[in-house]
């Protein structure tokens, strides 16, 4: 399994290649001076294998790191590795998604589906099993057990996320395990709309076109300054990152003319209430 970096992890990654760089190195000449190959090198760098305790400590003794920095980046790195509550799921929460989730400050949610740390366990199920037909009973469950342990996780946080959603009026009307399921997944979400942490709008068919409709995306802020926004689209061909600052940007304006065309909270929570009791 390929290695994913955390939010820390990536912090390292950024240091070691600012160091590198202030050191008049390129990335071959680094390698060729450590005695590695230029793909171990370019692996550390891109974030596709883990920087050892030892690997690190030859690279912060060639790129001349001094007290105290040096000591902050091998702490850095000690963080780095730390193990998260989801590696007991690591055969589900592949790619960086839940490390990165877990330490957020904010969290904005362009969906067209209820989000995962928003089902109930029955909403769960349905859609894992519904869009993965592969996927066994036994298996789904698990994935339910693992979607259960992340919104535990996210929201008993000393300091939880701000959550801000933007919910496709569909979703709303979509039958998702019939009536023994959606209505009671539409009056949780309308508990949920009421945590001081959470926003939730609703985006109303009257909109029309809008900058949602090419799909599902995610936009991550972090309470360090050090560690840039994220943008997260996931996909049936894999997961995207999106870190450089001009693309993030993008997502970030179409996330901004979604808020203005969606309804404002109180009557988002207003029309949730409303479908959840016609379909009980």
């Amino acid at each position: 399994m390929e290695y994913s970096p955390t939010v820390r992890g990536r912090r390292l990654i950024r240091e070691m290649e600012r160091l590198r760089h202030d050191s008049g190195l390129s990335m071959e000449a680094a390698a060729q001076r450590l005695g590695w190959s230029n793909s171990k090198m370019y692996r550390l760098e891109n974030g596709r294998s883990r920087i050892t305790t030892d690997d690190l400590e030859d690279m912060l003794d060639l790129y001349g790191a001094r007290s105290p920095q040096r000591e902050a980046l091998i702490q850095l790195g000690r963080d780095a590795r730390r193990r998260g509550w989801w590696t007991a799921y690591a055969d589900i929460f592949t790619g960086s998604y839940i490390s990165m989730e877990a330490e957020a400050a904010s969290i904005r949610i362009n969906a067209h589906v209820v989000p995962g740390i928003f089902q109930t366990p029955g909403y769960a199920y349905e859609v894992i099993r519904r869009t993965g037909p592969a996927i066994s009973a036994e298996d789904a469950e698990r994935r339910v057990a693992a979607r259960t342990a992340r919104q535990d996780a996210l929201f008993s946080r000393a300091d939880p996320p701000e959550i801000h959603v933007v919910l496709d009026e569909a979703v709303l009307h979509r039958q998702v395990g019939g009536l023994a399921v959606t209505p009671q997944q539409l009056a949780a979400l309308a508990e949920t709309s009421t945590w001081p942490n959470v926003i939730l709008q609703v985006l109303p068919f009257a909109a029309g076109a809008n900058a949602g409709m090419d799909g599902h995306f995610v936009l991550l802020a972090f309470p360090d300054p050090e560690d840039p926004p994220v943008a997260y689209v996931e996909g049936l061909m894999g997961d995207v990152y999106v870190e450089a600052g001009e693309e993030v940007d993008r997502f970030t304006l179409a996330w901004t003319h979604l808020v203005t065309k969606a309804l404002d909270p109180a009557e988002s929570a207003g029309m949730i209430r409303t479908l959840a009791k016609e379909q009980q």
